[in-house]
């Protein structure tokens, strides 16, 4: 795993604006075929999750789960890491608000657009919906946030959103929170229940 951040940090280099040639050694060295495109932290860890829940080796496999920092980013790594770049098989999600700036860095970089997955609003979105409100609550207090979940909801902002809607704005509410959740909703799915953008990603990797 080590190796495999060291390729992430490299290519998030380059896609600054630095030298590729750390990327370039790293790729050959760990024999990366695939780039997952994610948009952050919290979408690599539910990745990172589901693949384990199938006793997947990602890294062994060649996959790297790249977080690009937002959507408006992608092109800077599409670049990098497809056709002009390194030329591995570039996949992953993105929400469905934000898909035309995936088309368009996907058109540029010479790269199928086949292979990305689209969230409807965005993961935790698809998670709470696969789950159902219950469960995730639930699991929210297993987790030990019962207090904090309530201490959120009390807020005059809130009272007007769906519950799905609030507990997609609690997640994002403390640095961390997305990411720890991001893995814990996945651990709690059924194989019959998995949202299906996560399901095809895996399938397809």
């Amino acid at each position: 795993m080590a190796d495999m951040r060291a390729f992430q940090e490299a290519v998030a280099a380059w896609a600054a604006g630095g030298a590729g040639d750390p990327a370039r050694e790293l790729a050959e060295r760990l024999r990366v075929r695939t780039a997952v495109l994610l948009e952050g932290p919290s979408d690599v860890a539910a990745v990172s999750a589901l693949a384990a829940l199938h006793g997947r080796d990602l890294e062994a496999e060649g996959v790297c789960l790249m977080p690009i920092g937002g959507a408006m980013s992608v092109g800077h790594f599409t670049h990098r890491l497809g056709p002009p770049g390194l030329g591995l098989r570039l996949t992953g999600l993105c929400d469905e608000r934000e898909r035309r700036f995936y088309t368009r860095a996907l058109e540029r970089a010479g790269a199928e657009e086949s292979g990305f997955y689209v969230c409807a609003a965005d993961l935790e979105d698809e998670l709470i919906r696969a789950l159902g409100v219950r469960r995730v609550e639930e699991i929210i207090q297993a987790q030990g946030d019962r207090r904090a979940l309530q201490t959120f909801l009390r807020q005059p902002a809130q009272r007007d959103r769906t519950a799905e809607q609030q507990l997609r704005r609690f997640f994002g509410t403390k640095k961390g929170r997305k990411i720890h959740y991001g893995r814990v909703l996945v651990e709690a799915l059924t194989p019959d229940h998995t949202p299906a953008p996560l399901a095809g990603l895996l399938a397809d990797l």
